[in-house]
C-alpha cells in the first residue's frame, strides 16, 4: 500500500495511492484501519510530507563512498563508523513532493542535495531485537537532505544549514511493501542522471539503527530515520531535483531563490 497527506480544500487529509486516484481517510493508518470517505484524482493532488514526525531521525555518513569522498574534502569526522550513532532535524524544515526548496538569498558556496531511503515508525518500541526493529517498520519514503555547506562548516551545530524552512523534501508517499534495501536510488537535476548508488549499500542498515536507539530512547509510531546518501549533487534555483527510488517512488522539488516563489 501506499499511504500519502494531502492538502485537500484547506484540509489535511491521509490519503490511499492508487495509479490514477487517492481514496481520502477518514485518518491516519498508523493509528487504525481507517474508511474510505472520498476519492481525488492523483495528479490534481496537493501533496504534503508522507508524516509529521514526533521524533525526526537522521543519520549521517552511513555509506562508504560518501565517507571517503568527504574524507578527501577534509572531514576530519569521515571515518568508518563502528557503531550507528544518529542526530536529529527539525520538522520545520519538511516540505512535500513538488513544493519549492528556497534557497536563502545568504547561502553562499555549496548548495546541495542528498538522495535519502527513510524509514516510518509504525509502533511504539523500546530495547528492539533486531527482528522486533524490522518489524517496527510500518514503510519507506523518500527524503532529500539539502545542505548549505558553507553554513555547515562556518557553524557549531547544523541549526540553519540542514534545518532552514523546505530543507528537507520528503514524500511523496510511504510505500509499505517493498524491500526497501533491494531498490536502486538515483538523483536527477533537470531530467538529467547526477548519481545512482545500490539504496542498500550502506555501513549501518535502518534495523541497526532502531536497535541502537531504543536501547535509550522509545521510538513512536510516526517517527522517521533518514538514512543517509552515497552521492551528493549541487542544485541551484531554477534547476528541479527528482530522487527515485527503485519500488517507492520519485520526489520532485522546483529550486526558488528565497523572494522569487510563492508560499
Amino acid at each position: 500500500m501506499r499511504y500519502a497527506r494531502l492538502s485537500v480544500d484547506g484540509r489535511v487529509r491521509w490519503g490511499r495511492v492508487g495509479e490514477t486516484d487517492v481514496e481520502l481517510l477518514s485518518g491516519s493508518p498508523l493509528e487504525g484501519d481507517p474508511e474510505v470517505v472520498a476519492t481525488v484524482r492523483r495528479d490534481t493532488a496537493d501533496w504534503l510530507p508522507p508524516v509529521v514526525p514526533p521524533v525526526f531521525y537522521a543519520v549521517g555518513l552511513n555509506y562508504p563512498r560518501h565517507i571517503e569522498h568527504a574524507a578527501r574534502l577534509g572531514n576530519p569526522a569521515a571515518v568508518l563508523p563502528d557503531r550507528p550513532e544518529v542526530g536529529y532535524r527539525a520538522n520545520n524544515a519538511l516540505t512535500g513532493h513538488r513544493s519549492p526548496i528556497v534557497k536563502p538569498l545568504e547561502v553562499e558556496g555549496r548548495f546541495e542535495a542528498e538522495p535519502e531511503l527513510v524509514a516510518v515508525i509504525g509502533r511504539t518500541i523500546r530495547h528492539a531485537s533486531y527482528e522486533e526493529a524490522r518489524e517496527s517498520v510500518f514503510g519507506w519514503t523518500i527524503g532529500n537532505d539539502v545542505s548549505a555547506r558553507t553554513w555547515q562548516h562556518r557553524d557549531r551545530t547544523f541549526w540553519r544549514s540542514k534545518n532552514s524552512d523546505t530543507f528537507k523534501p520528503m514524500g511523496p508517499w510511504i510505500e509499505t511493501d517493498v524491500d526497501a534495501l533491494a531498490q536502486t536510488t538515483t538523483l536527477r537535476v533537470n531530467g538529467a542522471e547526477r548519481a545512482s548508488f545500490p539504496t542498500g549499500d550502506m555501513v549501518f542498515d535502518p534495523f541497526d539503527f532502531i536497535v541502537e536507539i531504543t536501547k535509550h530512547i522509545t521510538m513512536r509510531p510516526g517517527d522517521v530515520l533518514w538514512m543517509g546518501a552515497e552521492s551528493t549533487c549541487r542544485i541551484e534555483p531554477g534547476d528541479t531535483v527528482e530522487i527515485e527510488i527503485s519500488g517507492i517512488g520519485v520526489l520532485s522539488n522546483p529550486v526558488h531563490l528565497e523572494g522569487n516563489h510563492q508560499s
